[in-house]
């Protein structure tokens, strides 16, 4: 028996080129899919150890400000309640201006689909200029 040769044509050239789309679709999605479990893990992994330490500082600061409180009892006890008070809060502020800094400095959402998406535009773009 013969082979029959491939089959050629518009139509044959037209599904190669629509696989070739799918192909890239898929792999764009599966991209994706990676970075959005990649933003969850790490806002898990960041709200788990931000609750810790805000519960075991708050369980420090409780009790060094006892601590210092009840040394002082005899004498200043107003005086050393308010400076335990004063350093807590410029703690508290140092603290809230490094979350803040951090928010500003993290990763970019998808940032990594988005230039594999650019990098395919382009090459799009470039073949239309190939001879």
């Amino acid at each position: 028996m013969a082979e029959e040769p491939a089959p050629t044509g518009i139509f044959v050239s037209l599904r190669r080129m629509l696989a070739t789309v799918l192909e890239l679709g898929s792999t764009r999605l599966q991209l994706v899919s990676v970075e959005i479990q990649e933003q969850i893990e790490y806002a898990a992994n960041l709200l788990l150890w931000g609750m810790v330490a805000i519960f075991f500082g708050g369980l420090t600061v409780l009790l060094l400000a006892l601590t210092v409180v009840i040394a002082f009892w005899d004498g200043h006890r107003l005086l050393a309640a308010g400076l335990v008070t004063g350093v807590f809060a410029a703690i508290s502020l140092l603290a809230a201006s490094v979350v803040y800094s951090r928010s500003q400095h993290r990763p970019r959402f998808l940032a990594a689909t988005a230039r594999e998406l650019q990098r395919d535009a382009e090459a799009l773009r470039d073949g239309d200029h190939a001879p």
